[in-house]
């Protein structure tokens, strides 16, 4: 007779492990989307465009690069971390356009 191994953890159990996801209060999710969004609107605008090989920058997207990096840092799954890119970025994009940022 063969003695078959048990695995130390039931087939149920090992199951469920991959299944669960990480979750955050619903306050913490907020205070995330407000900071980024307060990332993406932050600009470093130029009162006069710089000219670089032919092509005109307006200014440099601050807030975009500290956020990018923020959420490399704290996001752990990567379906939440391409939410925050998102939304990072189409912020970011949109405040070009709006008056908002730092001038020099």
């Amino acid at each position: 007779m063969q003695k078959q191994k048990k695995s130390p953890v039931p087939a149920r159990s090992r199951a469920r492990r991959y299944t669960e996801k990480m979750s955050e209060s619903d306050s913490t999710y907020f205070l995330k989307l407000v900071i980024f969004v307060l990332l993406g609107t932050l600009w470093l605008k130029f009162a006069q465009p710089i000219t670089v090989v032919g092509i005109p920058f307006g200014g440099i997207p601050l807030g975009l690069l500290v956020g990018l990096l923020l959420v490399r840092l704290f996001e752990k799954l990567q379906g939440d971390r391409k939410i925050w890119y998102a939304i990072l970025l189409v912020v970011t994009i949109i405040s070009n356009f709006v008056p908002a940022g730092i001038v020099i």
